[in-house]
């Protein structure tokens, strides 16, 4: 007996609904942790692109009347909001949105936000409520469904209230099924990593049972938004040619080479249509297959293009890392360094470390890493990233006479227009080559840093010492003296302590000067 094979198309959202796992979506526990990720990445780039210090409020509650397993989840935030012609297609249609741009984003394929509410819809058959307003006179609401079939919007219901307070921003609710006693301690991680790396945010979370967790901003100082950037040669394919071929205006191969690459000038654009061996006045629409072809090769070959540039990237900046990493762990010392722009495979990145050192850093024997990309925490699956094995394997820790067992926590920020994950779930770093380097020589540099530190608090602690003896028993054997001696007065130690003390001061000034230059308050 035959089967006869049936063909069929599916939409995105039908092929998200049925392989969920590939967004992170695996169990009720790790689909909550990646739902609320996702929903408070969402707000901090909204917020973020326009300027606005970020309030963001997180509520989880059992949904009464429903399964034990299934929670309420409500977001709320004060970004600029969302357009009220875009709002059903913004939360109701999958691969929709405004992250499809060569631009730093915290989200990669603008799929997250909607698969958390794609989850509840499939798990709990339940509907989202989106509020939102640009500040106009205007607030809309919407009750919203995922034709998941077709990849639609389903509006079931549509308000609109008076804005009389000119309020701006977006409010979520809907139903999910979940298993928070599982996922609890890594929401709770994930927002106090979050609260390092945006210190210039407020962040209110209020679990099931109630517990609030608040998250207080210490700056309003924020890190400029991230700019739209220009392709760079080296970064490009085929299919991405042949697209801009297709849409472009220009009328020669020179002008659209300056036209659509970054930092591509006059001499440069000559040059490397030469080295293509195309001609410069062709018509880009009137290239043959095999001249794409040839045109890509060219591109990723020619070596005098300039590095991409990084002015498009928004990394945190050394001030508000140290200010972050202080607030949350309050260590008794800590450096941050920011390595100069690179790129890779023509995209640019810039790698941010820190280091810190006692204080409410616990000492468990090992270091403890923190890893960021585009200000994104990455709890899973540690020992498979970059920077793990830069601080497991690439650095000889003695060489810099840190103890083994001290109190130590590193912190690694990537940025860029594209990071190297190594899966979709965006847990892990790829280890290139030029990402490895970069890691390696920051944390070589905050190390160093450190080890200073390190050997100055031990100078000053000997001198502690010196000065303490001289302290107990100069005056013991200066009595003592005065009566082998059979003197009546007794020798003046007066000078010997005020030698000692200058020396203590010595040691405590430096120290002060090292912390300041170090970071320290």
């Amino acid at each position: 007996m035959t089967v006869k094979e049936v063909f069929q198309e599916i939409t995105p959202s039908d092929f998200f609904y049925r392989n969920r796992d590939i967004a992170g979506f695996t169990n009720p526990a790790r689909a909550l942790y990646s739902t609320v990720r996702e929903l408070i990445e969402n707000s901090l780039d909204a917020c973020e692109l326009s300027m606005i210090p970020p309030e963001i409020y997180v509520r989880i509650s059992n949904k009464m009347d429903a399964q034990e397993n299934f929670y309420e989840i409500r977001i709320e935030d004060n970004g600029p909001g969302v357009p009220p012609e875009v709002i059903p297609s913004a939360f109701g249609q999958i691969l929709f949105g405004s992250k499809y741009k060569l631009r730093q984003t915290r989200g990669t394929f603008g799929l997250g936000g909607k698969m958390a509410l794609l989850y509840g819809q499939i798990t709990t058959n339940g509907k989202t409520l989106v509020i939102s307003s640009t500040g106009g006179n205007e607030i809309y609401e919407y009750q919203l469904m995922i034709d998941i079939k077709n990849n639609k919007p389903i509006i079931l219901e549509k308000k609109v209230y008076p804005n009389k307070r000119k309020w701006h921003g977006t409010i979520l609710e809907f139903t999910t099924e979940a298993d928070y006693p599982r996922a609890a301690s890594k929401i709770i991680e994930y927002l106090k990593q979050t609260a390092i790396v945006v210190p210039y945010a407020n962040i209110t979370f209020i679990d099931p049972k109630g517990k609030l967790y608040k998250f207080i901003r210490v700056t309003n100082k924020m890190p400029k938004p991230p700019e739209e950037a220009k392709l760079h040669p080296h970064g490009v394919d085929v299919e991405t040619l042949r697209r801009l071929i297709e849409t472009t205006k220009t009328k020669t191969l020179y002008d659209f080479i300056k036209t659509h690459f970054q930092r591509v000038g006059d001499a440069t654009a000559n040059n490397f249509l030469k080295f293509a061996g195309i001609d410069l006045k062709k018509n880009p629409k009137q290239l043959s297959q095999e001249d794409i072809v040839k045109l890509v090769n060219a591109l990723k070959n020619f070596e005098e293009f300039l590095p991409p540039d990084a002015s498009c990237l928004s990394p945190i900046g050394e001030e508000l890392l140290k200010i972050g990493i202080k607030k949350e762990l309050n260590p008794e010392f800590v450096t941050v360094y920011q390595r100069k722009p690179s790129a890779y495979s023509g995209f640019p990145f810039i790698v941010e470390v820190g280091i810190a050192y006692g204080g409410g850093i616990p000492k468990t024997g090992k270091i403890e890493l923190y890893r960021f990309a585009n200000k994104i925490p990455l709890l899973f699956d540690e020992a498979s990233d970059v920077s793990w094995k830069v601080i497991n394997n690439l650095i000889d820790w003695h060489r810099y006479k840190i103890p083994q067992d001290a109190p130590i926590a590193i912190f690694v920020h990537i940025c860029s227009t594209k990071v190297p994950y190594k899966t979709v779930g965006k847990e892990f770093i790829a280890d290139r080559p030029e990402v490895e380097r970069e890691i390696l020589n920051a944390v070589r540099e905050v190390a160093r840093r450190l080890s200073l530190y390190l050997s100055k608090k031990r100078s000053i602690e000997r001198e502690r010492k010196r000065y303490g003896v001289f302290s107990k028993y100069l005056p013991k054997i200066a009595l003592f003296a005065t009566k082998l001696s059979e003197k009546k007065k007794e020798p003046e130690i007066k000078y010997l302590l005020k030698k000692a003390i200058k020396i203590e001061e010595e040691f405590w000034g430096s120290e002060e000067e090292e912390r300041k230059s170090s970071g320290e308050s």
